[in-house]
């Protein structure tokens, strides 16, 4: 893909989107879905930060509604709706309990969810019903009893939120747009004041290059300040970044398939316990901080305040011995006057500089799309790009189809019969990654060669969720995905040692404080 790049070092690319995160992936889309030549830069991989590292929900936002943020609720529902249509290999309905304690839970939040349920309109997923107590034991068993009046039961949207970026990036390579990971955007071009490109860095193979473009877009989520401050030294900072940590345990702390939510936590956040893939979710937490790290690790209290919140409610409360992995992601709030960042905004908010740079920022996954549309719309109002019309509410994303979510490899679309050829071309990469984990060697192959797949954090953590799942079975696995890869890639032995080396030392993050 260097070489794509290389070949057009001297032409102008009508977008250029520096950040390979959701919303930079959405922008890609929809720039090169309208037929504009499009290019891609990420300094790490893709979805690598906060957007690998979500609640794994698409959603409209309870809190946001408990907020009165209606705006956002009611675009955040149109678009959970658009996304199940255009990725339904990825986005699945998940149905949640809100468990009553109190006479009056049950009638609040029995109303409160209708109005979720009709601000949804034709979009939504499933209606929401009062449980009795026994209906609400029935779905989800381990549920503390005591003291249980019963439940409201609702939908909501959830994915796969690394794979849904992988597949963002192949559905804007479909459309024709250059998307590259590993390509560090070191400063901003400018011509008489105006920004007309970038310099960039191929992190991996170490040369140089200077890319011309017609709109440079700064899509790079907790990191934004950073590009304004390339473009603007003075530039005042305009992200808030707030810590959500999440823990990862076992089914059996909550079989079956519904998911629970906690609405009111000691810190006036809601808390979740989601199922997927085979796991469950807990979290998570609002901390605010001042540094932005590629790499952000959980807090010793953060740990704590999950455990307990969700201890009162199950059965059995899980302690730090039972947890799978732990991670950790930064929300590029924007900032307000609010001194809470649980308070402040994810609406988005877009801005052009006097230079024209386009920066997008805040928001979430559940509406990268409109924050995509907006962005370009955004350019061609500016005069950039000659007016063509996003085509993205129809467009569906690479794999789509339907899927039984039962399947293993179901967010593979119709790439999975790929896949199982692999496997069966090589009956070594048709065994399993590892036995506490539901992926296969031939998912690497496949990753390497169509994916840009270019580390074995890569492999784990993104390509495959094996670092999130299982931290401990992801360890295990880093030295044969090394030695796959190095044949792949075309890497030696010593490419294989240091490959190891790296992964453990960010997988150690992922480890319960215990496990370390």
């Amino acid at each position: 893909m260097i070489t794509a790049l290389e070949a057009r070092s001297a032409k102008q690319w009508d977008v250029c989107i520096i950040g390979g995160g959701a919303t930079g992936l959405g922008v890609a889309v929809d720039a090169a879905s309208r037929g504009y030549s499009t290019l891609l830069l990420e300094q790490y991989d893709f979805s690598k930060g906060t957007s690998s590292r979500a609640t794994k929900l698409v959603h409209g936002g309870v809190r946001y509604l408990q907020q009165g943020n209606i705006k956002l609720v009611t675009e955040a529902l149109h678009e959970r709706g658009i996304l199940r249509r255009n990725a339904p290999h990825l986005v699945k309905d998940q149905s949640f309990i809100v468990p009553n304690y109190k006479w009056w839970e049950g009638p609040y939040y029995g109303i409160g969810l209708k109005v979720y349920d009709w601000m949804a309109g034709s979009l939504g997923l499933g209606k929401s019903r009062l449980l009795s107590r026994e209906e609400t034991l029935e779905l989800a068993p381990t549920l503390d009893g005591e003291g249980l009046r019963g439940g409201v039961l609702y939908h909501d949207g959830q994915f796969d939120d690394a794979r849904l970026a992988i597949h963002l990036a192949r559905t804007a390579v479909d459309h024709g747009a250059v998307a590259l990971n590993y390509c560090r955007v070191d400063g901003l071009v400018k011509t008489n004041g105006a920004v007309t490109g970038v310099r960039v860095t191929d992190s991996i193979g170490g040369r140089e290059h200077l890319v011309n473009a017609k709109v440079v877009i700064n899509a790079t989520g907790v990191f934004t300040d950073s590009v304004l401050r390339m473009d603007d030294p003075e530039s005042e900072p305009i992200i808030a970044p707030s810590q959500g940590v999440h823990l990862m345990l076992d089914k059996d702390f909550l079989p079956g398939e519904a998911a629970i939510l906690v609405p009111h936590t000691d810190d006036g956040r809601v808390l979740f316990a989601v199922p997927w893939h085979d796991k469950i979710i807990i979290g998570t937490t609002d901390t605010p901080v001042t540094q932005v790290d590629i790499e952000p690790r959980a807090l010793p209290e953060e740990i704590s305040f999950i455990l307990q919140q969700i201890g009162r409610y199950l059965q059995r409360a899980p302690g730090p011995g039972d947890i799978r992995s732990i991670f950790t992601g930064l929300r590029p709030l924007v900032k307000g006057s609010s001194r809470k960042t649980a308070e402040l905004a994810r609406d988005h908010l877009i801005l052009v500089s006097e230079s024209g740079l386009v920066t997008i920022t805040g928001g979430k996954w559940t509406t990268y799309r409109r924050m995509a549309e907006d962005t370009v719309n955004t350019a061609i109002a500016r005069g950039k790009l000659a007016e063509r019309p996003c085509v993205t509410a129809n467009l569906p994303i690479h794999g789509a189809m339907a899927v039984n979510f039962e399947d293993p490899q179901h967010y593979h679309g119709t790439d999975a019969v790929k896949i199982r050829e692999l496997g069966l071309a090589n009956p070594r990469w048709g065994g399993k990654l590892h036995p506490r984990l539901p992926y296969l060697l031939a998912e690497i192959i496949w990753a390497a060669r169509e994916e840009l797949c270019m580390t074995v954090e890569d492999a784990l953590s993104r390509r495959t969720r094996s670092l999130l799942l299982d931290a401990r079975a992801a360890i295990d696995c880093a030295e044969p995905v090394a030695a796959l890869l190095a044949v792949e890639l075309g890497r030696d032995e010593e490419w294989q040692r240091q490959q190891v080396a790296d992964f453990k030392r960010v997988a150690a993050g992922y480890l319960a404080p215990e496990a370390n």
